[in-house]
């Protein structure tokens, strides 16, 4: 080999050590830090899980790009405070049921769960197809917000109750943790509606503070030991037909994003919203099993007269809320052109052919 050979290879050679040198430190320059609040308990079985098992999915899907930080309910900030230590940018990200936020908004609630609402498989569709997730956007962004749904419990039981309920005046003077605008159709039966972040309602319902709760279905609530002060376990809820979670992220720090990531924080999102559902429907019936034998819960139906006045309750509540603001109205309408048209047709398919179903083989 010539000097004039070697010169030249060793020059490349220089090049590809300088290039190489250069590009770590601008790879590692490149990740992005998000911290995600949640309202959920850490380790906590259905809702807590699901959460943590989103916040791991990030960064393993954007290999590292997106460093996550975690933090459970009081360990950065209250469950209540999740909203506002992430639209103010201290954190990057909650994992919440949108309808915590309602006071800010009652529009906020639409995208939990309302009363005589969705279940799953319509939630969906409004919000992937029929207009559900730009009214999101819109509502959203107002308060510097960006959100995806995150995670689904379906159809909620209806509470647990530490005495039987057989006529709507049996929630008059009631007190009992129900947040959202069930909270509010509970009110208007006379009931005292109570907002408290999981963590606290079991020694709300021990000490007697509330005679009532509800808070998932049987899977969650039985790792909550309610059965413990209260033994009548009742459903189905109307409060909650599928109870939707939501990565909600700081607006600026998410249009800082790349397309790439934006796109994968959306895929895990989804891929957790079904993950969850399933996991829930997996669980349920077992575990009802096991309170009802193993800890002597006494499963109770309200009856079609406590029904209909939930139903004279909703309307006043919903007409409320439609007064509030034009974005209000334009939710709830959207919401209930959904709710009648993809309803229409879960009645003629999913809920006959299971009826149906359920009677031939006997299924209880």
């Amino acid at each position: 080999m010539d000097r004039r050979s070697f010169i030249k290879g060793t020059g490349v050679a220089a090049g590809a050590v300088v290039t190489t040198a250069l590009a770590a430190p601008a790879i590692a320059q490149s990740k992005t830090e998000m911290a995600i609040v949640s309202t959920w308990p850490r380790d906590f079985p259905g809702l807590g899980i699901s959460a943590q098992r989103l916040a791991k999915r990030i960064p393993e899907l954007t290999e590292g790009r997106i460093k996550v930080t975690y933090f459970a309910s009081g360990e950065k900030v209250g469950a209540f405070d999740s909203f506002d230590e992430v639209a103010s940018g201290n954190s990057q990200a909650y994992i919440a049921a949108d309808y915590y936020w309602k006071g800010k908004h009652p529009g906020w609630a639409y995208f939990t769960a309302v009363p005589f609402g969705l279940v799953f498989s319509e939630m969906e569709a409004w919000m992937k197809y029929l207009g559900g997730q730009e009214l999101h956007d819109e509502l959203a962004g107002g308060f510097g917000i960006k959100g995806f749904p995150c995670g689904n419990t379906g159809v909620q039981m209806g509470g647990w109750f530490n005495k039987e309920i057989e006529s709507a005046d049996d929630f008059k003077g009631l007190k009992m943790r129900i947040p959202g605008l069930g909270g509010d159709v509970l009110a208007k039966l006379g009931a005292s509606p109570v907002s408290l972040p999981g963590s606290q309602i079991y020694e709300n319902l021990v000490s007697g503070a509330i005679d009532a709760t509800e808070w998932v279905g049987p899977y969650n609530d039985y790792f909550m030991k309610f059965y413990e002060a209260a033994k009548y376990y009742y459903y189905p809820g109307m409060h909650e037909p599928a109870s939707q979670l939501t990565l909600g992220m700081n607006k600026a720090w998410w249009d800082k994003l790349s397309k790439l990531d934006q796109a994968i924080i959306e895929a895990a999102c989804n891929e957790e919203n079904s993950r969850q559902m399933a996991e829930t429907n997996a669980n349920n019936g077992s575990f009802l099993t096991k309170l009802i034998k193993e800890h002597g819960v006494k499963l109770r139906k309200f009856n079609d007269e406590i029904y209909d006045s939930f139903g004279e309750a909703a309307k006043e509540v919903f007409d409320e809320v439609r007064q509030h603001s034009p974005l209000s109205a334009k939710i709830h309408d959207s919401f209930a052109k959904a709710r009648a048209d993809v309803g229409h047709w879960t009645g003629l398919a999913d809920t006959a052919y299971t009826l149906q179903r359920n009677r031939v083989l006997d299924i209880g």
